[in-house]
């Protein structure tokens, strides 16, 4: 009996100690369940926050090509506004010039036609009459006609004027209401500017360290992007102001060849323009690793340089090779028809023609590579990542959609 009894307390605490760790687990898996649920959390958590970050950082992107686009858009108005400026005060010391001639002139006339009612129209029948000979008459009868002939100029005269004086001054009027409408629209994209500025540099302050470089470069690629298409346009209003060829300010699109060698639109991924926000070309980008870049056309070289920066580009075995911004190494090519194209982002060291250079249609001047603001961006493990040739084509130094260019 006393072994029953102790056999019994012995299977009560086996049994109670079992329990207890059955417990122990439950609690345990329990704790555990919970600590992956917190760690699942957390980790939604953190892919919020770095959504946002991208989110913002994106804002951020618009933002800043926003500001370049109103900063064009103001600099176009301002001069609008400076060519009605001087279209009016042209038109207006015109008019006053003219005013003057006019009433100089009327002068004359209502001298004369006094002059004539005085005297009567008998005047100069007495003249006549009074010659002495037929050569006297004849000499008279010419220099009455020549007065008359003088009167009816001046009344011409005087008639056109008035006429050309109400033209100005209508064409003036309507200057001046073209340069209203000019400077008020000036005075928005002047606000909208200052919103945008406002707006981005808020957004910027919520971006990581590693998003402000990057900020920072896109900044720096739209003020070399606004460098580059003024000096187009100044080499663009040189040309037609020379007018060195006929048809120079007459652009085309007939007569171009596809820019990289052995490929066709079939290897560009996307063919809308813009394809985003501030795009200013196309980018060929499939299969195109170590192809050759080609002029479209015959023409002159106006560009053809490395815009230095922060981006790096890499060897095959990883080491760097040069470090790039903007359109990294590229080339602008003016093919004399009105229009320019531009080839951005290739290969270090890979331009083979210079400013001022004659190429032909077909003429290799470089490798698609992927220098400057590429997205993605070439790292030390994967140096040819991004590798594309960014294509432009621009009139009067702007760009405009280069699909239609391409064969």
């Amino acid at each position: 009996m006393k072994k029953v009894i102790v056999t019994l307390i012995v299977l009560i605490i086996v049994v109670q100690a079992n329990l207890s760790i059955a417990a122990s687990k439950k609690d345990l898996e329990d704790q555990q369940d919970q600590i992956d649920d917190k760690i699942d959390e957390t980790e939604e958590k953190i892919k919020e926050l770095e959504a946002q970050k991208s989110e913002t950082l994106k804002e951020v992107e618009n933002l800043i090509t926003q500001i370049s686009e109103y900063e064009t858009e103001i600099d176009n108005l301002q001069e609008e506004i400076d060519v009605l400026q001087s279209q009016i005060d042209t038109a207006e010391k015109s008019i006053k010039e003219k005013e003057a001639q006019y009433v100089k002139e009327k002068g004359l006339l209502d001298e004369r036609l006094l002059t004539m009612c005085e005297n009567g129209d008998t005047k100069y029948l007495d003249v006549l009459l009074g010659s002495t000979s037929i050569i006297d008459f004849i000499s008279k009868y010419n220099t009455i006609t020549e007065l008359v002939e003088s009167d009816i100029q001046l009344l011409e005269s005087i008639d056109q004027q008035k006429k050309e004086i109400e033209g100005e001054k209508a064409k003036l009027e309507s200057d001046k209401k073209e340069l209203d409408i000019a400077q008020a629209s000036l005075e928005a994209k002047q606000a909208e500017l200052k919103t945008a500025k406002s707006n981005k540099d808020k957004q910027v302050k919520k971006l990581s360290a590693e998003e402000k470089e990057a900020q920072k470069e896109l900044e720096k690629f739209e003020k070399d992007k606004k460098e580059i298409a003024e000096e187009l346009k100044r080499i663009a209003e040189e040309e037609e102001k020379n007018n060195s060829n006929n048809i120079a300010g007459k652009p085309s699109s007939s007569g171009y060849i596809f820019p990289v060698q052995g490929l066709g639109k079939s290897n560009i991924n996307n063919k809308t323009y813009p394809s985003y926000a501030g795009h200013t070309g196309v980018d060929v980008n499939i299969n195109v690793i170590g192809k050759k870049v080609v002029a479209v056309k015959d023409g002159t070289v106006e560009i053809s340089r490395a815009i230095p920066g922060s981006i790096k580009n890499y060897d095959s075995n990883g080491n760097v090779i040069g470090s790039y911004s903007s359109y990294g190494e590229y080339v602008v090519i003016n093919h004399h028809d009105g229009t320019m194209t531009l080839y951005g982002h290739m290969k270090p060291g890979s331009r083979t023609v210079s400013a001022g250079q004659k190429v032909k249609q077909g003429q290799v001047i470089g490798t698609v590579g992927n220098t400057g603001n590429c997205k993605p961006r070439p790292t030390a493990s994967n140096p040819t990542q991004g590798t594309h040739l960014h294509f432009e084509v621009r009139i009067k130094g702007l760009p405009v959609n280069p699909i239609p260019y391409l064969p």
